[in-house]
């Protein structure tokens, strides 16, 4: 079942449920969906499109969070907070530090990257072999460091 039709699923099931809060998580992720598959020359979708999309609602989301927090609106944050956990679902999980370190240690091994030189070159990979599974700034973060 591709993810337009999970969500869809999902929608009837917290309509009837009268769940307000998954409500609005499913609407915005069905919103980014729908401008995806609307887009000028876009063509069709595919589900790595569709994971993209999600990844990035899920970064809008954290960083709209943080700023509320800064800004001392709690509020504003629990709601933020509440639509992530309904973007994160439908994510692969996450993978550890730990994890990401060692993916990071095997492509530095295979493309024999010596400094930070080659850093366009690890980061190029690990976001490829990465992506989803890890936020891109933890990716760059563990980058800099296995490099220097």
């Amino acid at each position: 079942m591709n993810l337009t039709n999970q969500i869809n699923d999902q929608l009837k099931s917290a309509m009837k449920a009268k769940d307000q809060v998954t409500l609005r998580g499913l609407r915005a992720i069905k919103a980014a969906l729908l401008i995806l598959q609307t887009q000028e020359g876009g063509g069709a979708v595919t589900a790595e499109d569709e994971m993209i999309a999600l990844v990035k609602m899920a970064k809008q989301r954290k960083d709209s969070i943080r700023i509320f927090k800064e800004q001392g609106r709690d509020d504003l944050a629990t709601i933020e907070l509440e639509e992530l956990a309904i973007i994160e679902k439908f994510l692969p999980a996450q993978l550890s530090e730990a994890q990401v370190a060692n993916e990071i240690k095997l492509i530095i091994e295979h493309t024999g990257a010596a400094g930070m030189k080659d850093m366009g070159k690890v980061m190029g990979m690990a976001n490829g072999k990465l992506k989803g599974r890890a936020d891109g700034k933890l990716i760059a973060d563990i980058v800099k460091e296995l490099l220097t």
